[in-house]
């Protein structure tokens, strides 16, 4: 399928590696002009080397910390000065700390927020004036399934990945008539090293072997095994195609069948 997103400036946050590097790799096989960010320079230059020789396309690297405000902003401003406006957004971010009730403090959700709220949104309002006068955009939060049922052991995220999907909704309609959208993939217990974290605070509090956490993680959903990141990457890049103009504001699990709700 031809997403007809070739030349179109995309930028990826968090994109060295798990869901975010594969999201990366779909939107670079598609053609878009790809920037991409990380912590550390010597993984986001690694990466914007390997998935450009996969693609054959430019991929520019970029330095940032989703959870400083003063990094996002100096990212969209190279991001601008060295590739152009973003027209394709991938919001992707690392999750807050595990942890249950018992062993989170109050003062772990300030940051939680800062990191897996506010890391969208203030990108969001770094893109949007640009998208709206193009009046084409496409703006794709990677969130969590823990957003229609919530997770045990991630209370954090559980919270700050809700507060984020309140504002998608609420944005993607007003902002519907520009010819902009926003929609959120809702990853269930993807073969991630943040599923492997959790495996492994699940095993201290339980007092149950890693392997044994693990392989509960998989057990537990209903195809019994790990997804793989390309297989959220897929829909992501047809949200950020011209073929899905007309989906906004929705949450979509991608999650082998775990949520059970019927809405």
């Amino acid at each position: 399928m031809d997403l007809k997103i070739k030349g179109r400036i995309a930028l990826v946050t968090a994109a060295t590696k798990g869901l975010g590097r594969a999201c990366a790799e779909e939107l670079s096989l598609a053609g878009c002009r790809l920037a991409i960010c990380s912590r550390t320079a010597a993984d986001v230059e690694r990466a914007a080397k390997e998935i450009s020789a996969q693609s054959g396309h430019p991929v520019t690297p970029f330095v940032a910390d989703m959870s400083k405000e003063a990094d996002i902003g100096r990212l969209l401003a190279e991001v601008r000065a060295k590739v152009g406006d973003p027209e394709i957004l991938v919001a992707n971010a690392g999750g807050p700390p595990p942890g249950n009730f018992a062993s989170t403090q109050i003062e772990q959700f300030v940051p939680a927020f800062e990191l897996s709220a506010l890391s969208s949104i203030r990108l969001t309002y770094g893109v949007m004036p640009a998208m709206q006068q193009k009046r084409w955009g496409r703006i794709v939060y990677i969130t969590s399934i823990a957003v229609k049922q919530p997770i045990p052991f991630i209370l954090l995220s559980n919270t700050a990945r809700t507060a984020l999907a309140g504002f998608m909704k609420t944005v993607a309609r007003e902002v519907a008539p520009t010819g902009v959208t926003l929609n959120a993939v809702l990853p269930g217990t993807h073969d991630t090293d943040r599923v492997r974290q959790t495996a492994h605070t699940r095993a201290q509090q339980e007092g149950i072997p890693y392997e044994q956490a693990l392989e509960l993680q998989a057990k537990n959903n209903p195809m019994q095994r790990l997804g793989r990141p390309e297989e959220l990457a897929g829909m992501v890049a047809f949200l950020c195609s011209d073929r899905a103009g007309f989906i906004t504001g929705t949450n979509i699990e991608i999650d082998g069948g775990a949520y059970q709700g019927l809405m």
